[in-house]
């Protein structure tokens, strides 16, 4: 199997689905650049989408029209402004074109060249096709949306990227168990180990720098969270809790920006109560502004993008005071090479595994990474991860409306929690005494996967996304 990298499982991007609105967005990307090197960009005249299976069952909820139309605009998910969003998607609306890559005008409806088709392809449940007309001619190609903002083509199904295949990793990682062999080897932490496999891909430096604004990135997302209140949009007139709760918890001081707001929360109190509504205040916040076509980070997907933050933010605020740049690096290193062993050898993608694939895998990588920090050995890091993992076997992806809303929103707050409990069962117990190992766990969960039936797979065609409507919202 390809290396993934830290920052393949923690990418900066926009709500409100990984797989369903930011790989769609990459894909699209993707589609100019074959069509650049084909050399027939100058020649379209029309762009036309098909989606399929749940990209089509959930796309209108999860964006994924948007998202094609944007990424065809050339505006890039990590950096265009959020609030050029919409005038974008406005602009394509009323004057009936498209900005292809940025660069040139061809004539688009959005009721008539994007059409949802409720088949699903072979490959993969996340199907779309990109047809261009040209001369008399149409170039087609289809991509895969495979989860956590990955995009692969069928004849290219392991590509993580653009990595050389060649690349050399001192500590190449497919499992668990391999992981652990080489902490025992090279007495070395988790993140240690990862590092010197990351400074194959970057400098110190940029590592560094990437990392930070990875946490930067969620902080202001649970920064902007707790600080606005009102309406998610969608239809199911959802209010924004986290702004309500925050504005129980919060200690009076004055802040200008998020870090001076991280040192108030400092201050607060830390009774049991309050630290549970603040771990669920920030994973609350974070899905919150998912759900707003806001930026997160995929953690390990959009949709489960608040666990890891929350964790996280739990650590700095009320555990840890003193902890800083270090600390924050250290959790992120860790959390990212649990996901990554969730991603070679089961999914992160809810359409193929269920919210177990989501929130399942975010707990995991959260639990693993807090573990580590409060002094964990390699076995209870792993042992971490599996506990919190093993309590979200079978969980299904029922999201009513199609919306990352409900019940999404509040299990990254059940998943952050679970995330801290299982670190402190695994601080608390000696490995030689476990009875599920990692790897263990992760081949249960991608059997279990395969045995769920497909309308609880982010189709919205079973559960509470049947059981409750838009009507009665």
């Amino acid at each position: 199997m390809e290396y993934i990298s830290v920052f393949d499982m923690l990418k900066i991007g926009v709500g409100p689905s990984s797989s369903h609105t930011l790989g769609p967005w990459r894909a699209a990307e993707q589609f100019l650049a074959e069509v650049k090197q084909l050399h027939i960009f100058d020649k379209i005249t029309k762009v036309t989408i098909d989606l399929y299976g749940s990209l089509s069952l959930t796309g209108i909820g999860h964006a994924t029209d948007l998202a094609v139309m944007l990424g065809l605009s050339g505006a890039d998910p990590e950096y265009v402004p959020i609030e050029d969003i919409s005038s974008i998607i406005e602009t394509i609306k009323s004057k009936g074109e498209l900005h292809l890559g940025n660069e040139r005008m061809v004539s688009f409806s959005m009721k008539e060249d994007i059409h949802f088709n409720k088949n699903f392809l072979p490959f993969h449940a996340n199907g779309l096709t990109f047809s261009a007309s040209y001369e008399n001619k149409v170039y087609e190609s289809t991509f895969y949306s495979i989860g956590g903002g990955f995009v692969v083509k069928e004849e290219t199904p392991d590509k993580i990227e653009n990595l050389d295949q060649t690349t050399h990793f001192p500590f190449p990682i497919d499992r668990a168990d391999e992981l652990l062999q080489y902490c025992v080897a090279e007495n070395k932490m988790i993140s240690e180990i990862v590092y010197e496999n990351e400074k194959v891909l970057r400098s110190d430096q940029e590592i560094h720098t990437e990392l930070l604004r990875i946490w930067n990135t969620m902080l202001e997302c649970i920064y902007i969270g707790c600080h606005t209140e009102g309406i998610l949009p969608g239809g199911l007139n959802v209010r924004r809790r986290a702004y309500d709760t925050y504005e129980k918890l919060k200690s009076g001081l004055p802040y200008n920006n998020p870090q001076e707001w991280l040192e108030t929360i400092r201050q607060t109190k830390v009774y049991f109560r309050q630290i549970l509504k603040w771990v669920s205040c920030f994973a609350l916040s974070v899905n919150e502004v998912n759900a707003s076509l806001g930026r997160v980070v995929t953690a390990p997907t959009n949709g489960s993008a608040g666990v890891i933050p929350a964790v996280l933010m739990y650590y700095l605020t009320i555990e840890n005071h003193k902890a800083g740049e270090k600390e924050i690096k250290q959790f992120l290193t860790v959390a990212g090479v649990i996901g990554s062993i969730f991603k070679k050898n089961a999914t992160i993608s809810a359409a193929m595994g269920g919210c177990q694939a989501e929130i399942g895998v975010s707990s995991a990588m959260a639990a693993a990474a807090l573990c580590e920090l409060m002094g964990g050995t390699p076995a209870q890091v792993l042992m971490a991860a599996e506990i919190a993992m093993e309590h979200h076997l079978g969980l299904t992806c029922d999201p009513i409306g199609g919306l990352v809303q409900i019940p999404c929103i509040e299990r990254n707050t059940m998943g952050a929690v679970k995330a801290i409990n299982a670190a402190e069962l695994a601080l608390d117990t000696d490995p030689k005494n476990a009875k599920v190992p990692l790897d263990k766990v992760v081949d249960t969960m991608w059997r279990t996967a395969q045995d769920m039936n497909n309308k609880y797979k982010e189709t919205s065609e079973g559960g509470l996304a049947v059981a409750v409507n838009l009507a009665d919202c």
